[in-house]
Protein backbone atom coordinates (compact mmCIF):
# COMPACT_ATOMS: atom_id res chain seq x y z
CA UNK A 1 0.00 0.00 0.00
CA UNK A 2 1.46 3.23 -0.82
CA UNK A 3 0.43 6.99 0.23
CA UNK A 4 -1.32 9.23 -1.38
CA UNK A 5 -0.33 12.95 -1.67
CA UNK A 6 -2.26 15.22 0.48
CA UNK A 7 -4.08 18.29 -1.38
CA UNK A 8 -7.00 20.49 -1.03
CA UNK A 9 -10.34 19.85 -2.76
CA UNK A 10 -12.95 23.27 -2.55
CA UNK A 11 -16.50 22.24 -2.24
CA UNK A 12 -19.63 23.71 -4.46
CA UNK A 13 -22.02 24.80 -1.42
CA UNK A 14 -25.07 23.71 -3.88
CA UNK A 15 -23.26 20.29 -5.46
CA UNK A 16 -22.92 17.10 -3.17
CA UNK A 17 -19.72 15.40 -2.95
CA UNK A 18 -18.69 12.13 -4.98
CA UNK A 19 -16.75 9.59 -3.37
CA UNK A 20 -12.90 10.05 -4.52
CA UNK A 21 -11.23 7.15 -5.59
CA UNK A 22 -7.52 7.57 -6.47
CA UNK A 23 -6.33 4.81 -9.18
CA UNK A 24 -2.57 3.39 -10.15
CA UNK A 25 -1.80 0.85 -12.30
CA UNK A 26 0.44 -1.96 -9.93
CA UNK A 27 0.79 -2.91 -6.00
CA UNK A 28 4.05 -3.05 -3.96
CA UNK A 29 4.07 -6.96 -4.93
CA UNK A 30 4.48 -6.32 -8.73
CA UNK A 31 7.89 -4.53 -7.58
CA UNK A 32 9.59 -7.43 -5.92
CA UNK A 33 8.78 -9.19 -8.53
CA UNK A 34 10.93 -7.20 -10.66
CA UNK A 35 13.34 -7.04 -7.92
CA UNK A 36 13.47 -10.68 -7.32
CA UNK A 37 14.04 -11.63 -11.46
CA UNK A 38 17.31 -9.92 -11.28
CA UNK A 39 18.59 -10.24 -8.01
CA UNK A 40 21.98 -9.82 -9.70
CA UNK A 41 20.93 -6.10 -10.41
CA UNK A 42 20.45 -5.24 -6.50
CA UNK A 43 21.54 -1.50 -6.60
CA UNK A 44 19.06 -0.38 -9.33
CA UNK A 45 15.86 1.39 -8.61
CA UNK A 46 12.82 0.25 -10.10
CA UNK A 47 9.77 2.46 -9.95
CA UNK A 48 6.49 0.57 -10.71
CA UNK A 49 3.39 2.12 -10.39
CA UNK A 50 1.62 2.06 -7.13
CA UNK A 51 -2.17 1.65 -5.69
CA UNK A 52 -3.11 4.63 -3.85
CA UNK A 53 -6.09 4.15 -1.25
CA UNK A 54 -8.42 6.82 0.09
CA UNK A 55 -11.65 7.90 1.90
CA UNK A 56 -14.75 8.42 0.97
CA UNK A 57 -15.37 12.12 1.06
CA UNK A 58 -18.27 12.51 3.16
CA UNK A 59 -20.78 14.97 5.21
CA UNK A 60 -20.18 17.95 3.02
CA UNK A 61 -21.49 20.72 5.32
CA UNK A 62 -18.13 20.41 7.61
CA UNK A 63 -16.00 19.92 3.79
CA UNK A 64 -17.17 23.85 2.87
CA UNK A 65 -15.61 25.05 6.67
CA UNK A 66 -12.39 23.21 5.92
CA UNK A 67 -10.08 22.12 3.22
CA UNK A 68 -9.95 18.19 3.57
CA UNK A 69 -6.31 15.96 2.95
CA UNK A 70 -6.89 12.59 1.69
CA UNK A 71 -3.68 10.57 3.16
CA UNK A 72 -3.22 6.60 2.84
CA UNK A 73 -0.68 5.18 4.51
CA UNK A 74 2.11 3.47 2.73
CA UNK A 75 2.98 -0.43 3.95
CA UNK A 76 5.02 -2.73 2.05
CA UNK A 77 2.94 -6.01 1.60
CA UNK A 78 4.43 -8.69 3.81
CA UNK A 79 6.76 -11.40 2.54
CA UNK A 80 5.89 -14.70 0.16
CA UNK A 81 8.54 -17.25 -0.01
CA UNK A 82 9.17 -20.48 -1.05
CA UNK A 83 11.94 -22.12 -0.04
CA UNK A 84 12.41 -25.45 -2.34
CA UNK A 85 15.73 -28.30 -1.69
CA UNK A 86 15.88 -32.30 -1.93
CA UNK A 87 16.06 -34.31 1.14
CA UNK A 88 18.22 -33.18 3.88
CA UNK A 89 19.15 -30.40 2.08
CA UNK A 90 18.57 -28.27 5.78
CA UNK A 91 15.66 -26.69 4.47
CA UNK A 92 13.76 -27.47 8.32
CA UNK A 93 17.21 -25.55 9.82
CA UNK A 94 16.84 -22.33 7.35
CA UNK A 95 12.95 -22.20 7.77
CA UNK A 96 13.28 -21.86 11.73
CA UNK A 97 15.74 -19.32 11.17
CA UNK A 98 13.83 -17.58 8.62
CA UNK A 99 10.67 -17.46 10.88
CA UNK A 100 12.71 -16.69 13.70
CA UNK A 101 14.03 -13.36 11.99
CA UNK A 102 11.11 -12.04 9.71
CA UNK A 103 7.91 -13.76 11.91
CA UNK A 104 6.30 -15.54 8.49
CA UNK A 105 3.86 -18.42 8.85
CA UNK A 106 5.85 -21.43 8.71
CA UNK A 107 3.65 -23.84 6.54
CA UNK A 108 4.71 -27.29 5.36
CA UNK A 109 2.34 -29.14 3.37
CA UNK A 110 3.16 -32.41 5.47
CA UNK A 111 2.29 -30.66 8.89
CA UNK A 112 -0.59 -29.33 7.52
CA UNK A 113 -2.16 -32.41 6.53
CA UNK A 114 -1.28 -34.53 9.67
CA UNK A 115 -2.89 -31.13 11.71
CA UNK A 116 -6.42 -31.07 9.14
CA UNK A 117 -6.82 -34.88 9.52
CA UNK A 118 -6.66 -34.38 13.53
CA UNK A 119 -8.93 -31.44 13.49
CA UNK A 120 -11.41 -33.37 11.13
CA UNK A 121 -11.82 -30.92 8.74
CA UNK A 122 -13.51 -31.42 5.44
CA UNK A 123 -10.05 -31.98 3.67
CA UNK A 124 -9.01 -34.07 6.50
CA UNK A 125 -11.73 -36.57 6.70
CA UNK A 126 -11.13 -36.76 2.46
CA UNK A 127 -7.05 -37.30 2.68
CA UNK A 128 -7.85 -39.87 5.99
CA UNK A 129 -9.83 -41.84 3.56
CA UNK A 130 -6.56 -42.42 1.49
CA UNK A 131 -4.28 -42.60 4.30
CA UNK A 132 -6.03 -45.34 5.89
CA UNK A 133 -5.69 -47.37 2.55
CA UNK A 134 -1.61 -46.86 2.30
CA UNK A 135 -2.72 -44.41 -0.60
CA UNK A 136 -1.36 -40.89 -1.51
CA UNK A 137 -3.46 -38.20 -0.74
CA UNK A 138 -4.41 -36.92 -4.45
CA UNK A 139 -3.06 -33.12 -5.38
CA UNK A 140 -6.56 -31.53 -5.17
CA UNK A 141 -7.08 -32.53 -1.88
CA UNK A 142 -3.55 -31.27 -0.57
CA UNK A 143 -3.35 -28.35 -2.74
CA UNK A 144 -6.78 -26.83 -1.21
CA UNK A 145 -5.71 -27.42 2.09
CA UNK A 146 -2.89 -25.25 1.68
CA UNK A 147 -4.39 -22.66 -0.59
CA UNK A 148 -6.74 -22.63 2.75
CA UNK A 149 -3.88 -22.23 4.98
CA UNK A 150 -2.11 -19.32 2.73
CA UNK A 151 -5.50 -17.34 2.89
CA UNK A 152 -5.94 -17.30 6.49
CA UNK A 153 -5.42 -13.62 8.29
CA UNK A 154 -2.31 -14.67 9.88
CA UNK A 155 -0.63 -15.40 6.62
CA UNK A 156 -2.10 -12.24 4.90
CA UNK A 157 -0.87 -9.89 7.62
CA UNK A 158 2.54 -11.08 8.45
CA UNK A 159 3.57 -13.31 5.01
CA UNK A 160 4.10 -17.12 4.84
CA UNK A 161 6.92 -19.47 4.54
CA UNK A 162 6.14 -22.32 2.35
CA UNK A 163 8.34 -25.40 2.92
CA UNK A 164 8.88 -27.62 0.41
CA UNK A 165 6.03 -27.27 -1.89
CA UNK A 166 5.15 -27.03 -4.74
CA UNK A 167 7.12 -30.46 -5.38
CA UNK A 168 5.17 -30.78 -8.56
CA UNK A 169 4.33 -28.91 -11.66
CA UNK A 170 0.67 -30.10 -11.46
CA UNK A 171 0.91 -28.61 -7.37
CA UNK A 172 2.51 -25.26 -9.15
CA UNK A 173 -0.26 -24.75 -11.33
CA UNK A 174 -2.68 -25.09 -8.82
CA UNK A 175 -1.54 -22.39 -6.68
CA UNK A 176 -0.76 -20.29 -9.63
CA UNK A 177 -4.57 -20.90 -10.50
CA UNK A 178 -5.81 -19.91 -7.19
CA UNK A 179 -3.37 -16.59 -7.71
CA UNK A 180 -1.25 -17.83 -4.87
CA UNK A 181 1.92 -16.15 -6.54
CA UNK A 182 5.25 -16.26 -4.48
CA UNK A 183 7.84 -13.06 -3.85
CA UNK A 184 10.86 -15.35 -3.96
CA UNK A 185 11.72 -19.18 -4.62
CA UNK A 186 15.01 -19.77 -2.97
CA UNK A 187 16.32 -23.14 -3.99
CA UNK A 188 18.96 -24.75 -1.69
CA UNK A 189 21.65 -26.86 -3.79
CA UNK A 190 23.88 -29.45 -2.01
CA UNK A 191 25.86 -32.47 -4.24
CA UNK A 192 24.48 -35.58 -4.21
CA UNK A 193 26.97 -37.44 -2.54
CA UNK A 194 26.65 -35.01 0.47
CA UNK A 195 22.68 -35.42 0.78
CA UNK A 196 23.21 -39.46 0.49
CA UNK A 197 26.04 -38.94 3.46
CA UNK A 198 23.46 -36.74 5.70
CA UNK A 199 20.68 -39.34 5.05
CA UNK A 200 22.11 -42.30 5.56
CA UNK A 201 23.58 -41.63 8.88
CA UNK A 202 20.49 -39.63 10.22
CA UNK A 203 19.21 -41.25 13.47
CA UNK A 204 15.32 -40.68 15.31
CA UNK A 205 15.26 -40.56 19.31
CA UNK A 206 11.63 -42.03 19.65
CA UNK A 207 11.39 -40.46 23.08
CA UNK A 208 11.83 -36.96 22.49
CA UNK A 209 11.77 -36.88 18.65
CA UNK A 210 14.89 -35.09 18.07
CA UNK A 211 16.86 -35.58 14.95
CA UNK A 212 20.73 -36.71 15.00
CA UNK A 213 23.35 -37.43 12.81
CA UNK A 214 26.02 -40.31 13.55
CA UNK A 215 28.96 -38.12 12.46
CA UNK A 216 27.45 -34.44 12.34
CA UNK A 217 25.37 -34.20 15.33
CA UNK A 218 26.13 -37.29 17.00
CA UNK A 219 23.97 -38.07 20.35
CA UNK A 220 25.08 -36.91 23.92
CA UNK A 221 24.92 -40.10 25.95
CA UNK A 222 24.88 -44.31 25.24
CA UNK A 223 21.31 -43.94 26.59
CA UNK A 224 20.33 -41.91 23.65
CA UNK A 225 22.59 -43.88 21.37
CA UNK A 226 20.96 -47.07 22.37
CA UNK A 227 17.17 -46.26 21.47
CA UNK A 228 17.91 -44.28 18.53
CA UNK A 229 16.33 -45.39 15.41
CA UNK A 230 16.52 -45.37 11.71
CA UNK A 231 13.37 -44.63 8.87
CA UNK A 232 13.40 -47.74 6.74
CA UNK A 233 13.61 -45.65 3.53
CA UNK A 234 17.02 -43.69 4.76
CA UNK A 235 19.35 -45.96 3.48
CA UNK A 236 21.82 -45.33 0.21
CA UNK A 237 19.56 -47.66 -2.48
CA UNK A 238 16.25 -45.30 -1.32
CA UNK A 239 17.69 -42.20 -1.01
CA UNK A 240 19.14 -42.06 -4.40
CA UNK A 241 15.91 -42.90 -5.87
CA UNK A 242 13.91 -40.75 -3.63
CA UNK A 243 16.30 -37.75 -5.00
CA UNK A 244 16.05 -38.70 -8.80
CA UNK A 245 12.91 -38.10 -8.60
CA UNK A 246 13.14 -34.63 -6.64
CA UNK A 247 15.25 -33.61 -9.18
CA UNK A 248 13.10 -34.38 -11.84
CA UNK A 249 9.94 -32.72 -10.26
CA UNK A 250 11.96 -29.19 -9.58
CA UNK A 251 12.82 -28.52 -12.74
CA UNK A 252 9.12 -28.61 -13.82
CA UNK A 253 8.57 -25.98 -10.86
CA UNK A 254 11.52 -23.91 -11.58
CA UNK A 255 9.99 -23.72 -15.13
CA UNK A 256 7.33 -21.44 -13.38
CA UNK A 257 9.02 -19.64 -10.90
CA UNK A 258 12.37 -18.82 -12.88
CA UNK A 259 11.60 -15.22 -12.94
CA UNK A 260 11.73 -15.37 -9.13
CA UNK A 261 14.53 -17.98 -8.26
CA UNK A 262 17.47 -17.60 -6.52
CA UNK A 263 20.00 -20.88 -5.83
CA UNK A 264 21.58 -20.91 -2.77
CA UNK A 265 24.53 -23.05 -1.70
CA UNK A 266 23.15 -25.30 0.75
CA UNK A 267 26.83 -27.25 1.42
CA UNK A 268 27.85 -24.90 3.93
CA UNK A 269 27.53 -24.44 7.94
CA UNK A 270 23.74 -23.15 8.58
CA UNK A 271 24.90 -19.50 9.20
CA UNK A 272 26.90 -19.27 6.04
CA UNK A 273 23.40 -21.01 4.32
CA UNK A 274 21.18 -18.50 6.02
CA UNK A 275 23.47 -15.19 5.68
CA UNK A 276 23.14 -15.99 1.82
CA UNK A 277 18.94 -16.29 2.33
CA UNK A 278 19.12 -13.22 4.73
CA UNK A 279 20.71 -11.12 2.32
CA UNK A 280 18.12 -11.46 -0.21
CA UNK A 281 15.58 -11.20 2.04
CA UNK A 282 16.56 -7.84 3.25
CA UNK A 283 17.34 -6.09 0.06
CA UNK A 284 13.43 -7.78 -1.40
CA UNK A 285 12.31 -5.67 2.23
CA UNK A 286 14.22 -2.85 1.74
CA UNK A 287 13.23 -2.47 -2.10
CA UNK A 288 9.76 -2.66 -1.26
CA UNK A 289 9.91 0.19 1.34
CA UNK A 290 12.08 2.09 -0.55
CA UNK A 291 8.94 2.32 -3.50
CA UNK A 292 6.17 2.97 -0.92
CA UNK A 293 8.33 5.79 1.45
CA UNK A 294 8.27 7.36 -2.62
CA UNK A 295 5.25 7.98 -2.92
CA UNK A 296 4.84 9.43 0.80
CA UNK A 297 8.32 12.07 0.68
Amino acid sequence: MAMACSGHMPVEAAKPQPRTHFLACDSPSNSRKIFASSLHFLGKDPAPCRRFHASHIKNAPFARRSKLALVAMAKPDPLKIMLSGAPASGKGTQCELITKKYGLVHIAAGDLLRAEVAAGSENGKRAKEYMEKGQLVPDEIVVMMVKERLLQSDSLENGWLLDGYPRSLSQATALQEFGLQADLFILLEVPEEILVERVVGRRLDPVTGRIYHLKYSPPETEEIAARLTRRFDDTEEKVKLRLRTHHQNVEAVLSMYKDITIKVNGDAPKENVFAQIDNALSKLLEQGKATSGSLAA
